[in-house]
């Protein structure tokens, strides 16, 4: 599946985008900025674009007023279809994010209610009860979105809301040709529905993707043959600024044989999930690791480590941005153009042999060495075998078992004997081939 092949780029679009905050219903087509980046794609080898939320909404993008329109602040329709043409003529693939799990305080169907009240028509389509109230003093009471009540809740034990959901997502097929969907917190969406959207995006397109949000748990519950093709690696997120910041890599080792090591007890083997190290909700990776030059590692593991790995907008050249109590505004920055340093241009050389390369697209994982410091594992496919070497220490560490004999160094193109002792130099990362 294409899916599993590919590197993720996440857009955050109001604010890649330069649009207000609030909605103002001046349409205007700033979604065209993609094309501004198009060839920036290219360069670092991405195969899929993931949008976070486009269609018209009170505020951010999850609080959806219509699912049918391109919000106003991003412009028509037909401007989202000529962007997606263009991806699409550049091989590159279209995720949208699908907000199903609640809807905004303007969304049609609510504020039909908020007029009708018990007469509306769609007062099954949300969780309300008429002998209570609101935290918006509406004479109902409804419920919202973990305590959220500007996100009000959808029924989807509600056939009419998952063929209405259903049917949104078949005009964004038929409209805009999408590949896929995030599910946004996937982790609160009935089984039963997600098993009807497997059932139904595979007959709009056999290789539709489908990823889920979710945090904590077992991944297994929605990522099966039934429901979800992949979801978000958040236990390995944490991990890897974690085991780079505490000096600890057998936090992220331990997490990664966990999930996808050789013992039979292996909780993911075989499975490909979203892998990350920010995104539109946390610190930026920039920002929250303590020592700079651990930043290139961080990025050389993620490239190596099982999964699909996922860039967010800006941070391949190292931007920052906290995330603060109330406001999300700085992980969510309008970026004019992108910029080309050494950084990015080190993502760009782990984008290519992370594409070109079956162990690390389907590879099997064992860790070799680990040490608080160090950390070498293996990646292993029928075609090829590849050692990956890390040494987040400010001093040189040499090596001294064997780990084989001959092997090409990818990232370097330098040959190495692994059958001697070998130096791994300070804030390093070695991609080693097996001959």
């Amino acid at each position: 599946m294409w899916l599993y092949n590919s590197v993720f780029y996440q857009i955050y679009p109001f604010g890649f985008c330069n649009a207000p905050f609030i909605n103002d219903e001046i349409v205007t087509p700033r979604i065209k900025h993609v094309l501004d980046y198009v060839e920036h794609f290219k360069k670092i080898g991405i195969n899929a674009v993931y949008f976070s939320p486009i269609f018209s909404s009170d505020r951010h993008g999850y609080d959806t007023r219509d699912y049918l329109r391109l919000d106003e602040r991003l412009g028509y329709n037909d401007d989202f279809k000529e962007v997606c043409q263009v991806l699409h003529e550049n091989n590159i693939k279209v995720v949208l994010d699908g907000v199903f799990n609640h809807v905004g305080r303007g969304f049609w169907a609510f504020e039909d209610v908020l007029i009708h009240r018990e007469n509306s028509r769609y007062k099954d389509w949300f969780l309300i009860h008429f002998d209570g109230n609101s935290n918006y003093n509406d004479g109902f009471y409804y419920e919202g979105w973990e305590g959220h009540y500007e996100l009000v809740k959808l029924n989807l034990n509600n056939e009419e809301v998952v063929n209405y959901l259903l049917n949104c997502i078949r005009c964004w097929v038929e409209w805009f040709d999408i590949d896929g969907l995030r599910l946004d917190v996937a982790y609160s969406l009935p089984e039963h529905f997600m098993k009807r959207l497997r059932s139904y995006t595979s007959t709009l397109k056999n290789d539709f993707a489908l990823i889920g949000e979710v945090l904590h748990g077992d991944y297994n519950r929605i990522v099966n043959d039934e429901m979800l093709h992949s979801c978000t690696n958040y236990e390995c997120y944490k991990g890897l600024y974690s085991s780079f910041n505490e000096k600890n890599m057998f936090e992220i080792s331990y997490s990664l044989n966990r999930q996808f090591g050789p013992d039979p007890w292996t909780l993911y083997k075989g499975k490909h999930l979203l892998c990350f190290v920010d995104n539109h909700d946390v610190t930026r990776v920039a920002s929250i690791l303590k020592d700079k030059k651990h930043l290139p590692l961080i990025y050389g593991l993620l490239f190596s480590m099982p999964g699909i790995p996922c860039i967010y907008y800006g941070s391949e050249w190292g931007i920052e941005g906290e995330k603060k109590k109330n406001s999300d505004d700085d992980l969510r920055p309008y970026i004019d153009q992108p910029v080309y340093n050494e950084l990015c241009e080190w993502i760009c050389r782990l984008s290519k042999i992370h594409q070109e390369s079956s162990a690390l697209i389907d590879g099997g994982y064992r860790n070799v060495i680990v040490t608080n410091k160090q950390l070498v594992f293996e990646r292993k496919s029928d075609a090829e075998t590849i050692l990956i070497a890390i040494n987040l220490d400010q001093e040189s560490y040499t090596i001294h078992q064997s780990l084989g004999n001959e092997a090409f160094d990818l990232i370097s193109q330098e040959k190495v004997n692994l059958n001697a002792p070998i130096e791994l130099k300070p804030y390093s990362c070695a991609y080693w081939k097996v001959q």
